[in-house]
């Protein structure tokens, strides 16, 4: 199992409902609008780091409202 943060950047005023709509989808852990460089932080889960990318890329990239997105993966050092 892959872990990962995806660090958000969305148009002004954008955050919560950003936030709503990524919580809804399949792998999503969990779905924060927060302060700071990034608006929302999102922690995902997937089977393996390909499965991971589609995720990010065919479903969270999709939502409207989204600038930039940074992926994190977790790894356990």
């Amino acid at each position: 199992m892959v872990h990962a943060y995806i660090l958000i950047q969305t148009e002004v005023g954008k955050a919560a409902s950003v936030a709503a709509e990524i919580a809804g989808i399949p792998g999503v852990t969990s779905s924060e609008d927060v302060t700071g460089p990034y608006d929302v932080i999102v922690r995902a889960e997937a089977d393996n780091v390909d499965q991971l990318g589609q995720l990010v890329v065919a479903r969270v990239q999709n939502v409207e409202g989204i600038t930039r997105t940074l992926t994190c993966p977790v790894v356990h050092l």
